[in-house]
């Protein structure tokens, strides 16, 4: 009975190191940027390893937005100043439309120019609520005007 408590316990300290020490992983690989489709003032940028949490999605659009705007002039607003960025997961790359429901790319003359509608993240910014965030697996936020994440709630 002892050894099997010894085991559980010995097993128990494993999972708490390791599970700690892969979300960490995860964590530090970098967001690589595959594609991105624009449509007017809606854009579509095509990702692989975006941050898992809703706070990292948000620090990662602060800290990368001017290099967005600079490498593929994303957000384009429109001439009220409206924009709409969504960041799509990648996954297993580009598809033909097939019988599924994907999201397809008409700037591409190509037949295999769609992706599974896998939205991790978007960012918006109108009049009338000025800059948010919604995490598609999370909360919706609002930049505030002093530079705060205000939480606005989930659907």
């Amino acid at each position: 009975m002892r050894v099997k408590k010894r085991s559980l316990i010995a097993l128990l300290a494993l999972a708490v190191c390791v599970f700690p020490g892969y979300w960490l992983c995860l964590s530090l690989r970098p967001v690589e940027v595959i594609a991105v489709h624009d449509n007017g003032n809606h854009s579509y940028v095509l990702v692989r390893n975006f941050p898992q949490t809703d706070m990292g999605k948000i620090k990662w659009w602060l800290k990368n937005k001017d290099t967005l705007k600079e490498k593929y002039n994303i957000p384009n607003p429109s001439s009220s100043g409206y924009f709409t960025v969504i960041f799509w997961n990648f996954g297993e790359g580009y598809k033909e439309e097939g019988k599924y429901d994907r999201l397809c790319f008409d700037d591409m003359k190509i037949r295999i120019n769609c992706i599974e509608k896998d939205a991790v993240f978007s960012v918006d910014k109108s009049r009338n609520f000025g800059t948010t965030f919604t995490a598609y697996d999370g909360d919706n936020y609002r930049l505030g005007q002093n530079g705060d994440i205000i939480k606005v709630g989930s659907d």
